[in-house]
């Protein structure tokens, strides 16, 4: 089904280019404009039903992954541990991805057409009493209804705790959240159907408006991406050292498999029973893993991560809206976030980015041209998530005194 999926947003997008080649050479500017208005449509359905399960997709994830991490075990050494190496690389992650775009610029130049003229500039209000009235809800419902995340994540910090300390008591809550949350992305499973259908009307829409030169910017995204993960590498190679030292390459030939698993399907989840053998094979203890693992792929998807402040900042510069420090720095504490709620799951990444491009009004409508190569980087985010979590364990077994020898059996 991923492959079929991947075919199809393939002969999409090249439909799409052929298509849109066509209209910009054969029709006049005007004419090009009404096309690329009509091919519009269908972009614009395709993001309004991606838009309506952001509320409660985020609100039911969120909510039930706090609760689960419940109060004793995830707060003893281990846990604590687990999640101080998961924040730092989630900062390290969106740092390189926010420093890498910025740095690039790999979507300027294109000069893209806004939208509508309320989503052409950042007018989000950034003075102290307007950022913390976009932070605090006055409701939740109202929230949802409106689609404002960060209130959203607000009261799902107050309400996963609670679910947890009522313990079985609220039980019943808890499973509804979990089971809410799986009918949401089953939901997204359903609008992806039609996402060839958006992918292909995005780029022959925006051929036929700029012609084939947009293809320059596809390159300068694809390769400023992979270099910027390159660079994300190098990190968690490096901290993996610091601690395993001259154990570390034994780790990697242990989840090379793993990892190649991930590559070639695009899907960290893929891999996950592969990795799990592969991290006791390498002598992390069962327990340890057991631990680790489900956490990291919740709270540590580091290519995942990166990817979604490097393509924010990559579709803000299509339409040549400007961000200064702050707002970048806003926008990948934000990222931060929100990304823990609905990680490791199908198309996670644009739902996050659609999630908060929002609230920096930017256009939600380069998510279709981000999409149209999106296979291709999710491959290489998959691999970086495989690559993360297996150090992750690694370290936390040796701290715990819990890195056995390598068994060479299986």
């Amino acid at each position: 089904m991923k492959r079929h999926f991947t075919l199809l947003i393939g002969l999409a997008l090249a439909l799409g280019l052929a298509v849109g080649a066509a209209l910009h050479s054969g029709l006049t500017p005007h004419g090009t404009e009404e096309a690329a208005g009509y091919l519009g449509l269908i972009t614009w359905v395709f993001l309004t039903l991606i838009k309506m399960v952001i509320a409660p997709l985020v609100f039911a994830s969120l909510t039930a992954g706090v609760a689960h991490m419940g109060g004793g075990k995830a707060a003893g050494r281990a846990g604590l541990q687990t999640m101080g190496w998961f924040l730092a690389a989630g900062f390290i992650s969106l740092g390189i991805g926010l420093a890498m775009a910025s740095l690039l610029q790999p979507g300027a130049g294109a000069h893209l057409p806004p939208p509508p003229a309320d989503v052409t500039a950042v007018k989000a209000d950034l003075s102290l009493k307007g950022f913390l009235a976009h932070v605090f809800p006055a409701s939740v419902i109202d929230a949802m209804a409106k689609n404002e995340v960060l209130q959203i994540v607000v009261f799902s910090l107050f309400a996963g705790p609670a679910i947890s300390a009522l313990g079985g008591r609220a039980a019943g809550v808890l499973e509804l959240l979990d089971q809410t949350a799986e009918v949401m992305l089953k939901i997204v499973d359903y609008v992806m159907v039609i996402a060839p259908f958006a992918v292909f009307s995005a780029i022959a829409a925006s051929v036929a408006t700029h012609g084939l030169e947009v293809l320059l910017t596809y390159a300068r995204f694809v390769g400023g991406f992979y270099l910027s993960l390159g660079l994300l590498w190098l990190v968690l190679i490096g901290a993996g050292w610091a601690v395993l030292k001259h154990r570390l390459p034994s780790l990697l030939n242990h989840v090379k498999g793993p990892a190649l698993i991930a590559f070639s399907t695009a899907s960290s989840e893929a891999a996950y029973p592969s990795l799990l053998a592969g991290l006791e094979r390498f002598g992390v203890s069962s327990r340890i893993a057991a631990f680790v693992l489900p956490l990291g792929y919740s709270f540590n998807l580091g290519g995942s991560m990166m990817y979604t402040t490097f393509a924010s900042l990559f579709i803000a510069q299509l339409y040549n809206i400007p961000l200064d420090l702050g707002q970048k720095l806003l926008l990948g504490g934000i990222l931060m976030i929100t990304s823990k709620g609905i990680a490791g799951v199908p198309r996670a990444s644009l739902v996050v980015v659609a999630a908060v491009l929002p609230f920096f009004h930017i256009p939600e409508a380069g998510l279709l041209l981000v999409l149209g190569v999106d296979q291709f980087l999710d491959m290489a985010r998959a691999c970086t998530n495989v690559l993360g979590n297996s150090i992750a364990a690694a370290a936390v077994a040796k701290w715990e005194n819990e890195l056995e020898a390598e068994s060479h059996l299986g």
